[in-house]
């Protein structure tokens, strides 16, 4: 009978098959090299490299010099560390190069191996990560593979938590950089807050190696990276805005209630400025100066607050918590808060406790981080179980890797119990038979808290053990790599030494070369290393990882999983017809199971989990991929502001469209006396710069008049500041302030979209895609961003004025002085106390790391 499954992994076999023979011929060419390299003194391979670069600038292809390249590596690698590449290792290498994942076997040498496609795509000189499942793995391989680099003339760096911008900067501009993913995707994130050039750590994002790929780019896939802002507790600011904002008279603002906005009038501004200046709250007695772009922010909301949204209509109080009622249905919607501090101002006008949010400040998913990179490959001990997904999210085929020598490890059937306590007596007996003789055992967890069961199980039976959770410190690793000792007994969970190799009879360099020769010969006669699973796990590729650590370069091993039908894996997928089986089949109280088709049902049943979580990553990137796109576009626009020597063009630009729009508007005010939209806007703009009898007659001017009336008024504006400051002290401003507007705007946003994201589902009960739904709310949302972000900049930029503040009072008589800092652009007084801890808002850090250190 024709079985359609079996014809398609003969189809997969085959097509690897051909990979590795196409591969294979490439090798030969680099082994056909050998002789050449090994005349080489040792000076001459700095010399090689550089020539290697200028025939890449001279215009030949990495793919051309790949032989040459990984033929001097070896070599390089065989004097520096005394370790010759495999031909399975070149292999393994050309698969890297090719940005695709090299399925490599535990203990097949996936660090060397990694080495020689760094060395050949840093030759470009464009950087490349390498990148670690820890910080210990990331110094331990920079330093161990930078022995390799050094000798042929290239630098090597690591990122680790610890380190400062300056120590950062530094590693990145190595030629090659070796870092976790968090390390590297937070960086990213921090880059594109920081406020100029000089400032970022990272270069390009040209070419990354994922070492335990399938870790790094699936197991931690589902958590994206968040910075959050610090949880300040700003309680008595709303507080004290709400009270101050119930002061001005009706006369001080303008409500539109069609767009749920109010405006604050010309004598608005003054009054604002007024009772805000003698509560001590206003800087520099200017609404509009940029040290009270939040404030300005925080009055707007409180003012809406306070006169566009109603008790028991838009909100109800409930247990002492303000709920949101929907407009539509009238009931409440729980667990929602309205967004951008609104919240906190409804709280704060009702006098409740109001309820701080942590502020995420920026955010990325791990997928759509390594997507920035031109080129990405990776290496694991097992990728081929989620094949699909690496090709279908990250383009990624796999290509399985042969052995150097033939595996023999035994892996035993599952064993398989009713009760779980059955289970764990039958794993007890197993591993004190095994320990009595000597054999080294690797005991696997599903989880930390089932590591210490097993702990008290064994030493209940004096068998003297290490515990290993998921932490992965130096020590740790040093135990994990001495786990083919003699008596040996580790419980881990499956995510404790990674990346460091399991050889028997101990570490290499720990004991006499001899010594190490006849205690691995001893461990090999006693069977190698044991691993033994206490459960299945969610997926194939865990339990694959924890079998992986047995077995390595062709040594004797042996691997089995014990299960129980009160495990998660067996209660979720059918343990009552798996229960009447097995009591149909006579198994008895303490008696197990062996078979290879209740082997196969787990594995069925792992399928059916592996499948659920791939839709469940699937379903986050679309969402998540709707903000990568804005995010780009953020970024990207931020950088090019950053970058810019002539940030005059950005307000240009950005004035010629408000003012486009504005006579939009005119004429829609023309056709529609009882439109207030144009009014409203042209007040917001012009603000304090705007009298009343102004806009009468702004209100009777031509196009032409109109726009050169507006421009006017913003190039005077500038003038003044630039008379005080000079061209390029105005030139940082303007280019600070449209930073921090793009930061607070953005800030806001990513907000608004959480909040959607949360509720987008409910959309579905309405026979509506939530995707579809959150892509069209999503769009709008960055619309209206991009054009409140130009509108806050302009206006901030046509009422900003630049105030000089004289000494103190026993200075009356000498001239006024100014202290302008480019780097945080407070205007201070010069001896004015300011504490070494106080924040400075433009950067973000501490006074005394800040202003203070200049």
């Amino acid at each position: 009978m024709f079985n359609p499954l079996s014809f398609i992994s003969k189809f997969i076999k085959s097509s690897n098959q051909k990979e590795l023979d196409r591969i294979t011929k490439i090798v030969e060419n680099i082994n056909s090299l050998e002789q050449n390299f090994k005349n080489l003194n040792d000076k001459d391979f700095p010399n090689k490299t550089n020539e290697l670069k200028n025939r890449i600038k001279n215009g030949e292809t990495l793919d051309q010099i790949l032989p040459e390249a990984f033929a001097l590596v070896r070599e390089a690698s065989k004097r520096s560390r005394k370790e010759r590449h495999y031909d399975v290792q070149l292999i393994g290498g050309v698969v890297l190069h090719e940005n695709k994942i090299a399925e490599m076997r535990t203990g097949e040498g996936k660090t060397l191996t990694i080495a020689l496609s760094a060395y050949l795509n840093a030759l470009e000189e464009k950087g490349v990560h390498v990148v670690t499942v820890n910080d210990y793995l990331a110094k331990r391989d920079s330093q161990e593979m930078g022995q390799i680099y050094n000798f042929l003339g290239l630098t090597s760096g690591f990122i680790n938590n610890d380190q400062n911008d300056f120590e950062r900067k530094k590693n990145y501009n190595c030629d090659i950089t070796y870092a976790t993913n968090s390390e590297l995707g937070f960086d990213y994130l921090r880059d594109n807050m920081k406020y100029s050039l000089d400032e970022k750590v990272q270069r390009e994002h040209h070419y990354s190696i994922v070492d335990e790929i399938d870790s790094c780019l699936i197991d931690e896939a589902r958590t994206p990276l968040v910075i959050s802002g610090a949880a300040e507790d700003k309680t008595n600011q709303y507080l004290a805005i709400d009270k101050l904002v119930k002061q001005l008279k009706k006369e001080d603002y303008e409500i539109d209630e069609k767009d749920k906005n109010i405006l604050l009038t010309n004598n608005g501004i003054n009054n604002v400025e007024k009772i805000f200046s003698n509560a001590g709250i206003l800087k520099n007695n200017n609404f509009y100066d940029p040290e009270n772009l939040a404030l300005v922010h925080h009055v707007n909301q409180a003012l809406r607050a306070n006169h566009l949204f109603e008790k028991g209509k838009d909100y109800i109080i409930k247990d002492n918590s303000l709920k949101i009622i929907d407009e539509l249905t009238g009931r409440i919607l729980e667990g929602r808060r309205f967004g951008d501090g609104l919240h906190q101002a409804l709280e704060a006008k009702e006098k409740i406790e109001i309820q701080a949010e942590n502020q995420t400040l920026a955010s990325i998913t791990y997928q759509n981080y390594f997507k920035l990179y031109k080129r990405i490959s990776g290496c694991t001990g097992t990728a081929a179980t989620e094949a699909e997904e690496f090709y279908e999210i990250y383009n990624l085929p796999v290509v399985v890797i042969p052995t150097n020598n033939p595996m023999i490890r035994k892996d035993y059937n599952d064993q398989i119990f009713r009760s779980e306590d059955e289970k764990n007596q039958a794993i007890v007996k197993n591993i004190k038979e095994c320990n009595q003789s000597g054999q080294p055992l690797l005991v696997f967890t599903s989880s930390v808290n089932k590591s210490e069961v097993y702990s008290k199980l064994l030493s209940r039976e004096n068998i003297k053990h290490v515990v290993l959770n998921a932490k992965n410190h130096e020590s740790e690793a040093e135990i994990i790599a001495n786990a083919g000792k003699e008596g040996s007994v580790i419980i881990t969970t499956s995510i404790s030494g990674r990346g460091v190799d399991i050889q028997l009879g101990g570490k290499k360099g720990s004991i006499p070369d001899e010594q190490l020769k006849k205690e691995k010969n001893k461990i090999k006669s006693l069977g190698g290393l044991f691993v033994i699973g206490t459960e299945r796990m969610e997926s194939r590729r865990v339990d694959n990882q924890a079998r992986g650590r047995s077995g390595r370069q062709g040594d004797e091993g042996s691997s089995i999983f014990y299960v129980s039908l009160e495990d998660d894996l067996m209660r979720i997928f059918g343990s009552e017809s798996m229960n009447n089986i097995l009591q149909k089949l006579g198994l008895k109280d303490g008696e197990s199971i062996d078979h290879p088709w209740i082997n196969k049902a787990l594995e069925r049943a792992q399928q059916k989990v592996e499948a659920r979580n791939f839709d469940i990553r699937k379903t986050l990137i679309k969402f998540d991929n709707v903000l990568n796109d804005q995010r780009h576009v953020i970024f990207s626009q931020r950088n090019d502001a950053m970058n810019s020597d002539q940030i005059f063009d950005y307000s240009e630009d950005f004035l010629k469209e408000i003012i486009d729009d504005l006579i939009k508007l005119k004429i829609q005010k023309i056709a529609n006396s009882k439109s207030s939209e144009f009014d409203n806007r042209l007040k917001s703009l012009m603000g304090k710069t705007l009298k009343e009898d102004d806009f009468v007659v702004i209100n009777s001017l031509n196009d032409n008049d109109f726009r050169k009336r507006i421009r006017d008024q913003f190039n005077f504006s500038r003038a003044e500041r630039t008379k005080i400051l000079g061209e390029n002290q105005s030139k940082e401003i303007e280019k600070r302030i449209l930073l921090q507007s793009i930061d607070m705007n953005w800030k806001s946003h990513i907000q608004y979209l959480e909040q959607l994201r949360q509720v987008i589902g409910l959309r579905s009960y309405g026979q509506r895609d939530p995707l579809i739904e959150y892509k069209k709310e999503a769009y709008d949302l960055f619309s209206n961003l991009l054009e409140k972000l130009k509108l806050d900049y302009i206006t901030v930029l046509m009422n900003l004025k630049i105030v000089e503040q004289p000494r103190q009072e026993n200075n009356k008589n000498k001239e006024p002085e100014i202290l302008n800092n480019p780097k945080c652009l407070l205007i201070l007084k010069k001896d004015q106390k300011i504490s070494r801890n106080d924040r400075c808002e433009a950067t973000g850090k501490k006074f005394k790391q800040c202003c203070g250190a200049l």
